[in-house]
């Protein structure tokens, strides 16, 4: 655009003016500043949620396995092996599965077998010598209860 003696201009400033784009750089700045806080908040919800269902299936799964089991199985043994894919299907290793019953023995009928699953998660991006110190772990934990059959066979 030319005015007056031919200058050219740019926005409203001529175009040699050293602001030239500064408004370009402004607006970069400002969308990784609040971009990456944000990124990093969803990928730290997104991992707490994967924990929270695979938490919910290892414990409804190990109950399962336990109030279904042989006579003289291990049910520790059985709910933690049942559990253990549901922990693989969310991208974790393992966690802690703890069998309390009601009865005993334990698969008495119509006794109740209750789970409770703990999983620790590493918080995304944290390195692990600073986890421990920073609180880098947020425990999720379900439990979950079941009947044993009231006409299983003892």
């Amino acid at each position: 655009m030319k005015t007056g003696a031919g200058a050219s201009t740019c926005g409203g400033r001529p175009a040699g003016s050293p602001e030239a784009g500064s408004a370009v750089v402004e607006f970069l700045f400002l969308a990784v500043l609040l971009l990456v806080p944000i990124v990093y908040l969803v990928l730290t919800i997104g991992r707490v949620q994967a924990a929270t269902y695979a938490v919910t299936g290892a414990a409804r799964e190990a109950a399962r396995a336990a109030v279904t089991a042989p006579p003289g199985a291990s049910l520790q043994s059985r709910a933690e092996a049942a559990s253990r894919p549901a922990f693989e299907d969310h991208g974790f290793a393992s966690g802690s599965v703890t069998l309390r019953c009601a009865a005993d023995p334990c698969l008495t009928p119509n006794a109740r077998v209750e789970t409770q699953v703990r999983l620790e998660v590493e918080l995304p991006l944290v390195p692990a010598l600073l986890a421990d110190s920073l609180g880098g772990r947020i425990r999720v934990e379900a439990t979950h209860a079941m009947a044993v059959d009231r006409f299983r066979e003892r």
